[in-house]
């Protein structure tokens, strides 16, 4: 197996050379070619995943208490905005050892079967989802199946099940270079171990079947055997229909073994780097061909301008977008796959949350609550922007203006959205040109009609944006 040879590799490497720098990898690249998934059915998916969207959950500094009380009372207030899956990250006891910070990181897991205590108790949890659910609401929890914390239960219970080099437990391994990481608050485990995954796949099931969770986000899924996540989906499914999220983008053939659903990295790059100037709208187009290669027809991604890591270590909205946020935004809303909105977003989080501290969201008054409503509803409203297959593939419009405007509609069955974006800095007044979109639309956003037509003339302020649905 693949942890077999890593670890050989890493034995000699550790002897003869002492390496152990860090080699990350470049998730945001494109991958090569793979060879054709399309023809293997699709995972299980829930019914209610074909138009959903995503809002991940910092729980610690979600609010002052940090709890999952403090959770619980704001999920109205999100069904409202158009919220559909609660993506808590990790709620479990921390790892002390080498501990980061004050308080740690929540993926430095010290036992996968229990609650950190400053979120609060097992009933809490309990009462949360089930509130979650009587709104229609789903939660999925966040699960770190790589690695855990240094002194987690298992280091005492099974030290056979981690990754072992001259006896000792080591930072978890990057599938790439065969080299460890500098992760050094966490320790690698083996998956060549049988018992390993039999235990694994006992704790996932575990708050699946106790506490009814409605599925995961897995953190690093690339580091972990593509073969355990076929081995784990079924039993999960076995309890119910699960939804599984894999923060990684690299492998295809996660799609096709477990995951509904994956990390839109590439698709961030690209959006960070048109908001920069550094690339111009058609990048767009040359990376969605990409993916429609090298994924399967059902795929669909998790698309995103800021998540935990984007907003605690690269920069805030504002940092990486600047004033082409709300452009990105409503891109990330309306092309193929699903929005995530990161907590605070609402209110216009300004701050990078530190990561191992307190630091609690500014909730302010919800200022951006109406502009997130808007494209949510607009995505459990019309067919043609739903998930995967059940939704209308982007089709591109070709303006006169083609290097600085990203046009698109989307259609499926008599539902329609067009998209029109100035992804540049500067105003500009163009003409659509081609078929296919024409006809009646109101603006999602001002609620004012307009008629297309081939060769409308349209113009739009600097990263100014329409949204249009019949």
């Amino acid at each position: 197996m693949i942890r077999t040879y890593l670890l050989t590799a890493l034995t000699a490497c550790l002897l003869l050379t002492g390496c152990g720098e860090k080699q990350s990898t470049d998730q945001t690249k494109a991958v090569n070619e793979t060879a054709d998934t399309t023809a293997v059915p699709a995972p299980p998916a829930p019914e209610w995943a074909k138009n959903a969207t995503i809002y991940e959950i910092n729980t610690r500094q979600f609010s002052a208490e940090g709890t999952f009380k403090a959770v619980e009372k704001q999920l109205p207030r999100l069904k409202e905005m158009g919220v559909d899956i609660l993506w808590l990250m990790p709620i479990y006891p921390i790892s002390q050892t080498n501990k980061k910070g004050t308080l740690g990181s929540p993926y430095a897991v010290a036992d996968y079967k229990a609650i950190n205590p400053d979120y609060g108790t097992a009933a809490d949890l309990k009462a949360l989802v089930n509130r979650a659910h009587a709104l229609g609401m789903h939660v999925i929890l966040d699960w770190v199946a790589n690695h855990t914390g240094r002194d987690h239960v298992w280091t005492r219970e099974h030290p056979d099940w981690y990754t072992l080099v001259n006896g000792r437990m080591i930072a978890p391994i990057d599938p790439k270079t065969g080299k460890p990481t500098d992760w050094t608050d966490v320790i690698d485990l083996n998956y060549d171990n049988p018992a390993l995954r039999t235990g694994m796949i006992d704790a996932m099931q575990y708050w699946v079947r106790e506490f009814d969770v409605d599925g995961y986000r897995c953190d690093v899924a690339g580091f972990v055997p593509v073969d355990f996540w076929a081995q784990l989906r079924p039993k999960l499914d076995s309890i119910k229909t699960v939804f599984m999220l894999s923060e990684w983008e690299d492998e295809p053939e996660q799609f096709k073994a477990c995951f509904n659903m994956n990390y839109g990295w590439s698709m961030h790059t690209v959006m960070k780097a048109i908001a920069k100037g550094a690339r111009k709208a058609p990048s767009i187009d040359s990376l969605r061909e990409a993916n429609q290669k090298r994924f399967p027809a059902w795929y669909y991604q998790m698309l995103f301008t800021q998540n935990h890591d984007e907003n605690s270590w690269n920069g805030t909205l504002n940092e990486s977008f600047g004033p082409a946020a709300d452009a990105m935004i409503v891109l990330s809303s309306t092309l193929e796959g699903m929005p995530l909105v990161y907590n605070g977003m609402e209110s216009k989080l300004d701050k990078r949350l530190a990561f191992f501290e307190k630091d609690s969201i500014s909730w302010g008054t919800y200022e951006k609550a109406p502009f997130f409503k808007a494209l949510l509803t607009l995505k459990h409203r019309n067919r043609a922007l739903w998930n995967g297959l059940a939704g209308g593939k982007a089709q591109k419009i070709t303006t006169d203006h083609d290097a600085a405007i990203y046009a698109f509609h989307r259609q499926r069955d008599n539902d329609r959205v067009t998209v029109v974006l100035n992804l540049s800095d500067k105003p500009q007044t163009f003409r659509l040109l081609g078929e296919g979109y024409e006809g009646m639309y109101t603006d999602v956003f001002d609620h004012q009609s307009l008629e297309l037509r081939p060769y409308s003339s349209m113009t739009l302020q600097p990263w100014g944006y329409r949204v249009l649905t019949n």
